[in-house]
């Protein structure tokens, strides 16, 4: 660890800390446990969420800043690009609600349920179940006072670039009576808040992208976006984060984008090239 510290200009002390650091993250989630089992699913379990997330990401030396303001109307869809899985909890501490995620989301261990827990409402895209997942997300929407946000490149990416957005995941936009699309553009910046300048820094250490896609995009386009070292699973990039000595998450909400009478390539592109 000390000569990893010294390659990439580690401090060892943060190297030395992150063992205990990763202790207490697992004791404090832990201790909340029963909390979160006997808090009802909803509104209060979306607004106990700002303080679950923030004393997990304070523990990992995890900040987020906010800038602009969210739009008042609901039901609000922000639309965001997407580099790990701090995003995850910065959002809601920052106060912007929940998500809408994959339904393979809902079966993942542990994970499934703190998601559903916290309101992230999952979407089968299943042509054949169209009306009732239709009708599900009209009844969510109207019950949230609090904003949703969707990752639409649909993967997370390595910090430098943003991959191109699926259209299927605005299937849901013209099925929301009287949505308001709000974009959001996420940079990471290191524990000082300072940029991180170098795209191989960005990439082999602050970022959690899968490699396998990224070689893909970039044998399907001709890119040459840089695929990190190494591939992190969820507590492993937590970890590395925590030897980093954190980071700092700068949020930008962008003005409302009006999405009447586009269809979902349409509203895909537009927003790809505003974020």
């Amino acid at each position: 660890y000390i000569k990893m510290a010294k390659k990439i200009k580690m401090n060892p002390f943060f190297v030395i800390y992150a063992p205990f650091r990763f202790i207490l993250f697992w004791i404090a989630a832990f201790i909340q446990f029963p909390i979160l089992f006997l808090i009802p699913r909803g509104p209060l379990s979306v607004g106990y969420s700002r303080i679950f997330y923030w004393i997990i990401i304070t523990i990992g030396g995890v900040r987020g800043k906010l800038h602009g303001k969210l739009d008042k109307s609901r039901p609000l869809m922000l639309v965001s690009n997407h580099i790990s899985i701090f995003e995850l909890a910065i959002y809601p501490v920052l106060g912007m609600g929940s998500f809408f995620g994959k339904k393979e989301v809902a079966s993942y261990p542990l994970v499934g349920w703190f998601a559903k827990k916290f309101g992230v409402v999952v979407i089968d895209r299943d042509p054949r179940k169209a009306k009732s997942e239709t009708e599900k997300i009209n009844a969510e929407m109207k019950k949230a006072k609090y904003p949703m946000t969707i990752f639409p490149e649909g993967t997370t990416n390595n910090g430098c670039f943003v991959y191109p957005f699926k259209s299927s995941m605005f299937d849901v936009v013209d099925k929301i009576e009287g949505l308001t699309v709000q974009p959001v553009v996420l940079v990471y910046r290191d524990r000082h808040g300072n940029p991180i300048t170098s795209n191989e820094l960005m990439a082999n250490h602050f970022s959690c992208p899968s490699l396998a896609k990224i070689r893909a995009h970039n044998a399907n386009t001709g890119a040459n976006e840089i695929v990190p070292d190494k591939e992190y699973t969820t507590m492993g990039h937590y970890y590395h984060i925590m030897k980093m000595g954190g980071l700092r998450l700068e949020v930008y909400l962008l003005p409302p984008v009006p999405v009447a009478g586009m269809d979902r390539k349409e509203i895909a592109v537009k927003l790809h090239k505003i974020i």
